[in-house]
């Protein structure tokens, strides 16, 4: 049985990341932001265990870390905020809630599990974005947080490769979450689930990374809606 630590499993990819692992038995460590969201995860899945930490707040994160972790064979990184704006209409905390939440939040909680993440030999896995490679208009505060987050993966797999970590980083498209739908309404445009991919999709892309054989690595994933 294996071990996962997973955040973002309250919607979305992450959610639906944190079923699959669920209904196969493994077993799950979930981030929740306060207590109402944990107690939510733990009726979702029952027998997980649940760690309360705001993202927007990072700098609590490594002492809201239980000292008695297993080993995780898997950190996934599915958590993340959008808000599409030119730069000169969005404000100040804004445009750093986005890169606080999809950047620096990660980079500390990666580093507060390194060690039972080394011990398993396990994999960190990073939900990043299609616009973690191409830049947009009224994306970038997303796009500097996404871009920096592959930065960041790139050279963590390095470091880690001498400990039997693998680091990769999945890279969707458009996806059929509350997110998205979020983005329409900000972008103004009509909503259909059916035009993006399924989060499904995307989550049983992370469960073959992180099943790979061991005389493998996957650095990066990208994924890209069928339109044709």
């Amino acid at each position: 049985m294996s071990t996962h630590f997973v955040t973002g499993a309250t919607s979305g990819i992450g959610e639906v990341l944190a079923r699959q692992l669920h209904d196969r038995g493994d077993d799950l460590v979930l981030l929740a932001r306060n207590d109402d969201k944990a107690t939510r995860l733990a009726e979702a899945f029952p027998g997980c265990r649940t760690v309360v930490a705001d993202l927007a707040g990072p700098e609590a994160l490594s002492d809201a870390i239980p000292v008695d972790l297993p080993d995780l064979d898997s950190v996934v990184h599915a958590a993340g905020v959008v808000d599409v704006a030119l730069v000169a209409e969005s404000s100040a905390e804004s445009l750093a809630q986005t890169v606080v939440v999809n950047l620096v939040a990660p980079m500390l909680l990666t580093r507060a599990l390194l060690e039972p993440v080394r011990r398993a030999r396990g994999t960190h896995v990073f939900v990043n974005s299609g616009s973690g490679i191409n830049a947009n208009p009224q994306w970038a505060s997303y796009n500097a947080s996404k871009f920096g987050l592959r930065g960041f993966a790139a050279a963590l797999g390095q470091e880690e490769a001498a400990h039997g970590v693998r680091v990769s980083s999945v890279f969707p498209g458009r996806t059929a979450t509350a997110m998205q739908q979020q983005v329409h309404e900000q972008e103004g445009k009509e909503y259909d689930a059916t035009e993006w991919i399924r989060p499904e999709t995307v989550a049983g892309s992370i469960l073959r990374i992180i099943d790979l054989g061991r005389d493998a690595t996957v650095p990066e994933v990208v994924i890209r809606p069928n339109r044709g």
